[in-house]
């Protein structure tokens, strides 16, 4: 596989988690837990099947301890992390905080062998995190002190993803195969925190399990073995830098299916993140000959 044919794919992750919102919106009222619990199952149970013909899939689980710890740290801690962060502060300012990890992604990819963290790629980034703050500008209405650990836990929960995304570029040797056991390791940590913490809500109607479905298929499944591929084999600050655009298509797509207004901070935003991607991708686009 190519560095940028990885890259590529790499990019459908931040389009299968742009449909994360309008998708999640459509299952109803399942308690988060417990919706984490469900479609990362299925996430699990998509890379299960991809195992289908190959006998020699399963060995990918047998991995040191640190490589589950990172795996499964990075997808339950960033989730667990952000579930509390929506539970107790303002989604906006939850996810202001919380869009930090593409930033961070960037920055902290200049620590890793062999790559070079150049001007245009922080600018990329730049110019992404502003567009990012002029989308949810105007949806912020100030916090009471009872959100302070709400905004603590997404300004961790993106640090947790970003380290989660470049550390998995030094476990490069790690197949992708050994995600889908850290997807049901996932699960089961949120059916506990769930039965913890939560009363069951089943969905009520054929559309909402087909949401649910969908999201342990796409942005809860796929998305995570497109991210890896991207992360271990593709460029990683072109990947950081695109990801500012997760919060503009997620916001495209719920405007598209009538829960969202279209604004002209939205339409800047659109320019600032597109634009800033493009700057941070300037090496892939404009490939020399």
């Amino acid at each position: 596989m190519t560095h940028r044919t990885a890259t590529l794919i790499g990019l459908t992750a931040i389009l299968m988690w742009s449909l994360l919102s309008v998708m999640t919106v459509a299952t109803g009222k399942i308690p988060a837990f417990q919706l984490a619990a469900m479609t990362f199952a299925i996430g699990g149970l998509v890379g299960l099947l991809t195992w289908i013909g190959r006998g020699d899939a399963a060995k990918s689980l047998r991995q040191p301890p640190v490589v589950w710890i990172v795996g499964v740290g990075g997808l339950f801690g960033y989730h667990a992390l952000y579930f509390l962060a929506l539970r107790f502060a303002p989604p906006a300012e939850a996810g202001l905080l919380n869009y930090m990890w593409p930033l961070l992604i960037v920055l902290f990819s200049s620590f890793l062998p062999g790559e070079r963290l150049a001007v245009h790629h922080i600018i990329g980034a730049v110019l992404g995190l502003v567009g990012t703050v002029l989308l949810f500008a105007g949806n912020t209405s100030g916090f009471a002190p009872g959100a302070v650990p709400g905004l603590i836990a997404a300004f961790i929960a993106a640090f947790v993803w970003a380290i989660y995304s470049v550390l998995s570029r030094r476990l490069k040797a790690v197949p992708t195969d050994a995600v889908a056991g850290f997807c049901l390791a996932t699960s089961a940590l949120a059916a506990l925190m769930h039965g913890l913490l939560e009363t069951s809500v089943w969905p009520d109607t054929a559309l909402q399990w087909l949401a649910v479905v969908g999201l342990g298929i796409g942005p809860v499944g796929a998305a995570f073995y497109a991210w890896d591929i991207g992360m271990k084999r593709g460029d990683i600050r072109v990947l950081g830098a695109a990801s500012y655009a997760t919060p503009l298509l997620s916001t495209g797509f719920l405007i598209a299916a009538g829960f969202a207004k279209a604004s002209a901070n939205i339409a800047l935003a659109a320019i600032l993140i597109a634009g800033g991607g493009l700057i941070a991708a300037k090496d892939m686009v404009l490939r020399k000959r």
